[in-house]
């Protein structure tokens, strides 16, 4: 499956629920299908910086993922982008988000509401949107493109580092070191790491106890005629399991995303449907995804179980990671916000 075929899924939750049944109800449920259709959120969708700022100790010279050395002379003007809206998270995370000048599509948490967007074909970055805002460092991985772009702003001059593109929760450090290595801020970059672990590993040890739920992540695009689900290795899959679930995908065998099939989704037998807020209401919301072909016939469908959570937080795989697996445990589990 291509980059374009799959325009995150990027790509958040964390507390307020919405659509539950009444708390006497759910604390007498020893399942989680009383629930009925919730919706994860973050009580705050921002990013939490680092305090105090760091000051950049330039220039540094970094090797990019595809091995590629660029030398990083100023931060002052940074430009994070990719796939997902990971890498401007981390940016603004470790204090310097006063120093982003554009954002992706997928970059939505508020603090960059503001920034003009250089990905105007949804995630094909346009090299003179890029150029108009001089920036001094890029910060990519090859989830965006396309590549003769990132060739073409090599060639201007512009130190483009690019960082590994896994997108999965032991993964995240890894990208906070290499971006705050790039931009010389390494201690910084450490400290960070710590606060994201933290929460991490309290929200996987917040999951209940008890059955655990077995999910099926849908990426839908009801628009396109997109219709995937989710096995290993898909990012939703670490998704799930932190949050104190079974992801009905790997269970029977599947990898990454593959076409949605009634048979296949019959056989997964999901207690619980994941998806995406705007894959969601792409299908015509609860009452439209019951229409596809299989969903009626899983436990999911019959007991109306859907969990969805916005675009730009569910498979963000950033630093807000241990908030949005508390929020997905919250909602898997018929929990309210704690």
């Amino acid at each position: 499956m291509t980059r374009r075929a799959l325009p995150l899924v990027l790509v958040l939750l964390a507390g307020a629920l919405v659509g539950c049944t009444d708390p006497a109800a759910e604390a007498r449920s020893t399942t989680p299908t009383s629930c009925g259709p919730v919706t994860a959120s973050l009580p705050d969708t921002d990013v939490t910086p680092l305090d105090p700022m760091p000051t950049p100790a330039l220039p540094v010279t970094v090797t990019s993922a595809d091995g590629v050395a660029s030398t990083v002379t100023d931060a002052a003007r940074i430009l994070p982008v990719n796939l997902y809206g990971s890498i401007a998270e981390i940016v603004f995370s470790l204090g310097l988000g006063g120093n982003v000048v554009g954002r992706d599509t997928s970059t939505t948490f508020p603090a960059a509401a503001h920034l003009p967007v250089v990905t105007p074909a949804g995630h094909d970055l346009s090299a003179e949107a890029v150029l108009a805002l001089a920036p001094t460092v890029i910060l990519a991985d090859d989830s965006i493109g396309p590549p003769e772009t990132l060739r073409q702003l090599r060639a201007a001059g512009i130190p483009v580092v690019l960082v590994a593109a896994e997108q999965s929760l032991d993964a995240v450090p890894g990208h906070v070191r290499a971006i705050a290595a790039a931009l010389g801020v390494g201690v910084a970059g450490d400290r960070l790491v710590t606060r994201i672990e933290g929460e991490i590993a309290a929200a996987r040890a917040g999951a209940p106890d008890g059955p655990a739920p077995r999910v099926a992540f849908l990426y839908l695009r009801g628009t396109a005629g997109v219709y995937l689900i989710g096995g290993r290795g898909a990012g939703s899959d670490a998704m799930i399991e932190a949050a104190g679930g079974v992801d009905a995908g790997t269970a029977i065998g599947l990898a990454k995303f593959r076409p949605l099939t009634s048979e296949g989704l019959i056989n997964a037998a999901p207690d619980v449907l994941l998806v995406m807020s705007g894959g969601l209401k792409s299908v015509g919301g609860v009452d439209g995804l019951l229409k596809l072909p299989g969903v009626g016939q899983t436990p999911a469908g019959a007991a109306r179980r859907v969990v969805d959570m916005d675009d730009g937080v569910l498979l963000t795989f950033g630093t807000r990671s241990g908030r949005v697996v508390r929020a997905l445990a919250d909602a898997l589990h018929c929990r309210g916000p704690r």
